[in-house]
């Protein structure tokens, strides 16, 4: 797409790109800075403009995985992805990348490097230890990847070590869902259930547990038979934050629908209300009003 303004494009994925080339002792560097709004990345070119201007831009060359890694996620992952996204990513690259690969210069950086963090993660558990799982080690790559491959488009390297690294492979497990019996015996179960509610949507609106508790009586609509999806309630592991804080965050744009209701389930949402409202009687000023539905 043309730029947009000042070295400012837009890129297909919604998010704007500002290049911008600054003169420093050790001659022009060309640096690129991202964000969601194009206000936001006019704003750091200026930051940039203003610190090589006072001569404090800082040189990536010759820069470590570990603080490449570290600003990637504070200014790539944080500012455009879920707090409960930022965190996990964060975790995997403090905890898995950085301890082995961290010192290492960005640009020295090797598949072969790449293929031996992953098989020391391996390792220890295929020898009984406290090692990743195969699975676990293919979630480290997918966060390490991504961070690479950022590397290449703002020109840090130029090609992804981890783009051809050898994942450890994984035993897909069918999943098995109830069948239409199975099914009808566990909502019997529920019956009269302080949750049955719950497990009604979950089962029969398709409703991810994280959608369901995220759920106010403002997004139902009992007459009309639908409810909407607009929020998910996440558990989000911040600063030495274990086993984390339960926190309110937006789904994303493909989560976001309306979702129909059939009778039962409108008539077990009709009972929850009423024995909560009841319950709000009964607790008077202490109650929290939060509009939530669980």
């Amino acid at each position: 797409m043309p730029a947009k303004g000042d070295g400012i494009t837009k890129r297909k994925d919604g998010r704007y790109v500002g290049h911008v080339v600054v003169h420093t002792a050790d001659g022009p560097k060309r640096k690129v800075v991202y964000g969601r709004k194009y206000k936001e990345v006019e704003k750091k070119l200026a930051e940039l403009r203003g610190d090589a201007a006072r001569g404090i831009v800082a040189d990536t060359k010759g820069e470590t995985v570990g603080s490449y890694l570290k600003r990637w996620l504070e200014d790539v992952v944080k500012p455009n992805k879920t707090p409960r996204t930022y965190g996990t990513h964060r975790q995997q690259v403090e905890t898995h990348v950085i301890p082995t690969l961290g010192r290492m210069k960005l640009d020295a950086l090797r598949k072969v490097h790449v293929d031996r963090l992953y098989a020391t993660l391996l390792r220890a558990n295929l020898d009984g230890g406290t090692g990743l799982a195969p699975s676990s080690v293919r979630r480290v790559h997918a966060v390490l990847h991504a961070a690479l491959e950022e590397a290449v488009r703002a020109e840090l390297i130029t090609r992804n070590p981890a783009a051809y690294a050898n994942k450890p492979k994984v035993r897909q497990q069918e999943m098995e869902p109830l069948d239409a019996d199975q099914a009808q015996a566990f909502l019997k179960a529920a019956r009269g259930d302080r949750f049955e509610a719950l497990y009604v949507l979950c089962l029969m609106a398709g409703l991810r547990q994280g959608e369901a508790l995220g759920l106010k009586w403002s997004d139902v609509d009992l007459d009309g038979g639908t409810l909407r999806v607009e929020r998910q309630l996440q558990r989000v592991r911040r600063d030495g934050d274990r086993p984390g804080r339960l926190e309110f965050s937006e789904p994303k744009n493909a989560s976001r629908r309306t979702v129909g209701l059939n009778q039962r389930a409108v008539r077990t949402l009709r009972s929850h209300r009423k024995r909560q409202l009841e319950e709000q009687v009964k607790a008077g000023p202490d109650w929290r009003n939060e509009d939530l539905v669980f």
